[in-house]
Parts: structure tokens; C-alpha cells; sequence
């Protein structure tokens, strides 16, 4: 029982990291695409490839996750613990998906694994949930939100003389970096949330001691992430690109440099696992707002704000009932 509760919790997490990638494609190239500076399937193609060499830049994100977050569960409680979890996250990055919502599947995960430990009896680390995740929540949309703000301002006022057509065409050209370096933070981020999880599987089940990530695992969780981002998330795409606001290059270009600096910021000076759809979002919104205040569709982006709190508790209740259920079969 013990290696087909293993079996089935890594394949489970695969596949969360295949939801991951398509759900939050949209993160790393709605600008680009929106803006026309790259067509949709090579915008997907090149965040594929980042998102799979982002993978392997470091581990300080996967510590946290699979370390700072719960106590590790222990025999076929802990598997339980695990699947729950990622069915939660799975199925709220299913939900918001349909809907066209960008939502974080960072924290459909994170909900799913306290909802999941405390069904299960598993202390969880609200220290570390504090710490780690809430504060980072609070606070990376509105460094993105202000940051955005400030570096399309600057972009206005560095290139006010420039001739316009001329400026817009070379910032669609740079674009092509500020989307690549977005996708690259995306891998950073996200295949690591996977790597923690399939870490504690190993612990759990014995086949690991320690808390490296093996060569394999980093491997796996870096083309599953591919392979979802290059499956595509359209039906957010369209939100992120048009519904917020209609982005011209320059300021795509700014959202994205600004999102992906924090991410890279948070990833190796803090180790906390953000949000890219929350520090994406709030960027857009930021640059946006320079342009003027009623340009950004509040409408849309307060439905995304709701979103955003209710992720973790939504994800939470769904691994709750998983785990209820998996535990008369499991034991």
C-alpha cells in the first residue's frame, strides 16, 4: 500500500504541475502577446523552455515548501495527507481556469495543504503560513502595484521626445526579454512548489532521508510545468492581456520587468513562495494607472482581488472532504 500511495501522490502532483503550467501561462506572456510582440505560440514555446531552465536556478523555495509550511506527516496518514492536498489545489486551478479567473495556484496548493493536515491531525506551521506565505501575499501585489506604477513612469518620462511609432516598436522588440525573464521566474517559482511536495512523498515513504531534491524530481517537476505552460491557458490569457486594461508595448514591457524583479527578489533573498499571477496582475494594474486611473477596469480587477482571498480557504475545504475520503481507503 505504502509504494501505491507513493505512486499515486507523485502522479497526482505531476499532474498539478501540468495544471500549474497551463493555468498560469498566461502569467509570463499576456503582455507579450497582447501587445502583439510575440505570436501565441511562440510567446508559449519560449516560456516552456524558461519555465523548464528556471526550474533548476535554485531550491530555497522548495525547502520552504516542503519544510515551513506543515509538520511532515508520517505512513499512509501522510500520503493522504499529500493527495488531499493536491486534489484541493487541483481542482480550484480547474475552477478558476473555466471561469477565466487568475487565481494563484501557489496558494490553491498552500490552502490545500493546511486544509489537508488539519483534517489529518498534522500540526501546521502558522508561523511559517505568517511568515511565508499571508505576508508575502499582502505585500508582493502591492510592491507590484507600486512598482509598476513607478517604472512606467519613468518609461514615459525617459522617452517623452521619442518618437512614438518608433518607441512602441522597440519596446515590442524588448518585450521578447521581459517575457522570457518572466517565464524564467515562473519556473523558479513554481516547479519548486512541486519539487517540496515530492520531497515529503519520499520522506514519508522512506526512500529519502535529508532534504536535497534529486536530480530526477527537479527534472520531472521542470517538463511537467513545460508541457502545461505550452498547452496554454487562453481563457486567462484574454483576462490578463485585455480585460484589465489594453496594453500598448512599452507598457507590457513594464509590467513584466517590474513582476519578474520581485519574483527573483522574493526567490533568492527571502525564499517564500509568491504569487506570479498576484505580482503579474497588481503590475499591470500599476502601469495601467499612469495612464489614468478610470483606463484600468476596476471591475474586473476587484473580481480577481476576491479571487485571490478566497483561494486558500476555497482549496482548503476541497482537500478537507478529499482527505475524509481517502482516509477510509488509505487507513
Amino acid at each position: 500500500m505504502d509504494m501505491a500511495a507513493l505512486i499515486a501522490v507523485l502522479g497526482v502532483a505531476f499532474f498539478f504541475t501540468y495544471t500549474n503550467g497551463f493555468h498560469d501561462s498566461a502569467n509570463a506572456i499576456a503582455t507579450s502577446v497582447s501587445t502583439r510582440a510575440l505570436t501565441p505560440r511562440a510567446a508559449l514555446a519560449m516560456a516552456a523552455v524558461m519555465n523548464l531552465a528556471g526550474a533548476f536556478l535554485g531550491s530555497g523555495v522548495a525547502h520552504t515548501v516542503s519544510s515551513g509550511i506543515i509538520e511532515t506527516p508520517t505512513g499512509n496518514q501522510g500520503m493522504a495527507i499529500l493527495f488531499a492536498a493536491l486534489v484541493g489545489a487541483i481542482t480550484w486551478n480547474l475552477v478558476t481556469w473555466y471561469f477565466g479567473l487568475p487565481s494563484s495556484s501557489s496558494h490553491a496548493l498552500f490552502g490545500g495543504m493546511v486544509g489537508a493536515a488539519l483534517a489529518g491531525g498534522t500540526e501546521v506551521i502558522w508561523s511559517g503560513v505568517l511568515d511565508k506565505i499571508v505576508i508575502p501575499m499582502i505585500v508582493s501585489p502591492i510592491v507590484g502595484l507600486i512598482g509598476g506604477f513607478l517604472v512606467m513612469l519613468a518609461i514615459l518620462w525617459i522617452f517623452k521626445r521619442a518618437n512614438p511609432h518608433r518607441a512602441k516598436r522597440n519596446f515590442r522588440v524588448a518585450q521578447t526579454a521581459s517575457a522570457a525573464a518572466m517565464a524564467l521566474a515562473h519556473g523558479l517559482q513554481d516547479a519548486q512548489k512541486t519539487m517540496g511536495i515530492v520531497v515529503m512523498a519520499l520522506t514519508i515513504s522512506g526512500h529519502q532521508t535529508g532534504s536535497d531534491i534529486p536530480t530526477w524530481v527537479k527534472i520531472s517537476c521542470a517538463t511537467m510545468l513545460s508541457l502545461g505552460t505550452y498547452a496554454g491557458g487562453w481563457r486567462i490569457m484574454r483576462t490578463l492581456g485585455r480585460k484589465i486594461i489594453e496594453l500598448d508595448p512599452p507598457q507590457g514591457f513594464a509590467a513584466e520587468a517590474t513582476a519578474s524583479t520581485v519574483m527573483y527578489i522574493t526567490s533568492f533573498v527571502f525564499k517564500a513562495p509568491i504569487s506570479t499571477t498576484h505580482v503579474i496582475t497588481s503590475a499591470i494594474m500599476g502601469v495601467g494607472a499612469t495612464k489614468r486611473i478610470r483606463a484600468v477596469r476596476w471591475g474586473v480587477a476587484k473580481n480577481i482581488v476576491l479571487g485571490w482571498f478566497i483561494t486558500m480557504p476555497a482549496a482548503a475545504v476541497v482537500a478537507a472532504l478529499m482527505y475524509w475520503f481517502v482516509h477510509l481507503f488509505w487507513g
